[in-house]
């Protein structure tokens, strides 16, 4: 069949959006008519170098990682099923989470699905099945999709395994943000910082992902969550999602923790800023307290290796520093929790979607998120 995407040709590059064509499904595999794309800070990775392999790297390890059909926060209806699938049939509707979970690994039998092996195939933009392509140009060559999803389509071919079977009742809209910025940021909070009732939060950053440990924490019962952003539309905004207090930097944050907690200092962090820097960790470490904890949940550069912190600080004060991928949660219980939670009105997703763009105009949304102008702008496609 044939269907519109966006494609990134190179770093640096604008998406292009081109007509391609999809083969037919695969076993163990499904093709989706998507409702829409998140505008993730990810696919932005991929534009700017921060998460392409040094050449000598992809390489060796026969990846070609462009050109790629970016996204990887959707949802969408099935319209075919592939030979051997038993989890879905046609009409279903599902969330993709950019994470596969096989369900029989030794990470997804142990309850961390967010860790399956077949992650590590997420770089490589192929189908995990059998590491082929299923999306390909005018010209017959193929293309890469963003962490085997590619949800900057109007219809993708995907695994079995990144389908997310949901109530048919669900906005797919809204139940799209569940697949990366939702669960990421609320599961920081909830999961990989365990934040307890009564507690002080800091969360620095605060775009898609941020603005949902927000919602994380005081949804676990913190007495302070304060929103750390430069700009002051998103320190605003999270004020809706749950912050008690704001500040526009560390040093400003370190100074309202302090007086709100007696010198004792915050009891968790949670680092959630648009590209990872090793300079954030020395301040956000000093800004909890004994037994504290910081996560970081960022996506940094993928060479960059330097870290700043205090050794001493972290052995004497017993500190962490931990990371979480897509929030430490487990695709297939959390994201139709999410959604339930949703349903009750209790989680926040229609404020988070700022703006909604064409397809063709991706570009200007991508801009937009760097202008600090969205929390989440959203690609919508029309079937009609």
């Amino acid at each position: 069949m044939q269907t519109r995407a966006a494609i990134l040709d190179g770093v640096g590059q604008d998406w292009k959006v081109e007509t391609i064509t999809l083969d037919p499904p695969k076993a163990g595999e499904v093709v989706l008519e998507l409702v829409g794309s998140g505008l993730c800070h990810s696919d932005e990775h991929l534009l700017t170098g921060d998460m392409v392999l040094e050449a000598a790297t992809a390489a060796e390890l026969g990846l070609e990682q462009f050109p790629i059909i970016g996204g990887h926060e959707g949802a969408g209806k099935v319209v075919e099923v592939g030979p051997g699938v038993t989890s879905l049939e046609v009409g279903d509707h599902v969330v993709l989470g950019f994470i596969p979970s096989c369900g029989r690994c030794p990470s997804c039998s142990t309850g961390k699905q967010n860790l399956c092996d077949l992650g590590a195939f997420l770089l490589a933009g192929r189908q995990v099945t059998d590491l082929t392509a299923r999306h390909h140009r005018h010209d017959g060559s193929d293309l890469g999709i963003m962490c085997c999803i590619g949800t900057f389509g109007e219809h993708t071919v995907v695994s079995e395994a990144s389908c997310i079977k949901i109530e048919k009742d669900i906005p797919l809209d809204k139940a799209a943000l569940v697949g990366c910025g939702v669960t990421t940021g609320w599961g920081s909070s909830t999961y990989a910082a365990d934040v307890q009732s009564g507690e002080t939060v800091v969360i620095v950053g605060c775009g898609g992902v941020g603005m949902n440990a927000v919602q994380g924490a005081a949804m676990a019962g913190a007495a302070h969550v304060i929103a750390v952003d430069p700009v002051e539309f998103k320190r605003e905004q999270s004020q809706v999602f749950g912050a008690t207090h704001t500040a526009a930097s560390l040093e400003e944050a370190t100074a309202l923790v302090m007086d709100l907690t007696w010198g004792q200092m915050a009891d968790k962090a949670v680092i959630t800023v648009g590209e990872g820097d090793g300079t954030l960790i020395a301040p956000t470490m000093a800004i909890i307290g004994k037994g504290g904890r910081v996560v970081h949940t960022s996506v940094a550069p993928i060479n960059d290796t330097e870290v700043n912190m205090s050794l001493f600080d972290l052995t004497l004060m017993q500190k962490e520093l931990v990371g979480s991928i897509f929030g430490s949660a487990n695709p297939r219980r959390d994201i139709p929790r999410l959604l339930r939670m949703y349903q009750e009105g209790r989680l926040k997703l229609d404020e988070l979607i700022t703006n909604t763009y064409t397809l063709d105009d991706i570009n200007v949304g991508y801009q937009a998120m760097r202008d600090g102008e969205n929390i989440r702008g959203m690609v919508m496609y029309d079937h009609a």
